[in-house]
């Protein structure tokens, strides 16, 4: 299986251009929708950073949200205790919240809390200082709620930095349908403020990666952008995700380069095309779908600047894990 998905990815990427100056190659870890069986996925969670930091020796780790899984208590102490498990990786952990942290925290087993109120305490838990990763090692990145203060000063979880000519970007998109609930006043109002602040942030990323003649960007949220569940010919109004996917195909002609989106979700690993609103490919993107719920393994993403693809993949299993 991850031979036939590397195979596609290749060709792919075979025909993006190629990048001009030289840029030294690196390689970062992606992950998501982990711990998600709590408290018995606390071990294995334990184990993967574990392996992480003694193998896998990567620039940085992305966790692409989703730190309990949708019939889990979202209470202060299981947030600290993912929070102090961010904080054990040596090097700097990028984090971008999921769905389940928050939006679905009105459910009786998640202890009917109030969302906007899980989604102020995740912000104010895993983004104290806007301008750093976490991890033990903390990685400087520049944040929407300085970047764009005056409009969306709220979005401190909206991050970007720059690394060896790559622009990674963080953009709160997830599941769910994005949160936007139409039998939900406070969640329709909130899912319009934070769609806002996402395309304005994607918007300008791929501007700055035109204008700064970069060599790629990788967009990091949690959602599946095409769980859509309608029988459309192509993605349906009432997505929630609609927006973030004329982001990205503006972006593909603004930038022209290399795209890479990475998102949870699903718990499936998977790298494909990217789709526009036609459902017909979006030129230069590439999607990475990480493990995640009771597959409890990473993936290595190599950053080789100076290729026409730029991106290569490799997937990090834990053995002991199991189911994968």
């Amino acid at each position: 299986m991850k031979s036939r998905l590397c195979a596609a990815a290749l060709a792919v990427l075979a025909c993006l251009p190629m990048p001009t100056a030289a840029q030294e190659a690196f390689h970062f870890m992606a992950i998501g929708d982990m711990p998600y069986y709590i408290p018995k996925d606390y071990e294995k969670f334990d184990r993967l950073i574990d392996r992480i930091n003694k193998q896998a020796n990567p620039s940085f780790t992305i966790h692409v949200g989703d730190i309990k899984s949708g019939s889990t208590h979202c209470s202060d102490e299981i947030f600290q205790k993912v929070l102090d498990r961010f904080n054990s990786f040596e090097a700097p952990l990028l984090y971008t919240p999921g769905d389940n942290e928050w939006t679905d925290c009105h459910r009786q087993n998640n202890g009917s809390y109030d969302p906007i109120e899980r989604l102020a305490k995740v912000r104010s838990m895993f983004f104290p200082d806007p301008s750093k990763s976490l991890g033990k090692t903390r990685l400087d990145v520049e944040s929407q709620s300085v970047v764009m203060r005056e409009k969306f000063g709220a979005y401190v979880e909206n991050t970007r930095f720059i690394m060896n000519g790559v622009l990674f970007v963080t953009a709160h998109v997830v599941g769910s349908n994005n949160n936007l609930e139409p039998r939900d006043r406070k969640a329709v109002l909130e899912y319009f403020d934070r769609n806002e602040a996402n395309v304005a942030w994607l918007d300008a990323a791929f501007a700055k990666a035109r204008d700064e003649k970069l060599k790629a960007v990788v967009v990091m949220a949690q959602a599946d952008l095409y769980d859509i569940r309608q029988n459309y010919p192509a993605v349906p109004s009432a997505s929630g995700h609609i927006d973030t996917i004329k982001a990205f195909e503006r972006g593909a002609k603004t930038f022209g380069g290399p795209i890479l989106y990475i998102h949870g979700d699903e718990h499936r690993f998977v790298i494909d095309r990217m789709v526009g609103t036609n459902l017909k490919p979006i030129p230069n993107t590439i999607r990475l779908q990480v493990y995640g719920a009771n597959q409890v393994h990473g993936v290595i993403v190599r950053v080789e600047p100076n290729t026409a693809g730029v991106f290569g993949f490799t997937t990090f299993i834990v053995p002991e894990n199991g189911d994968h």
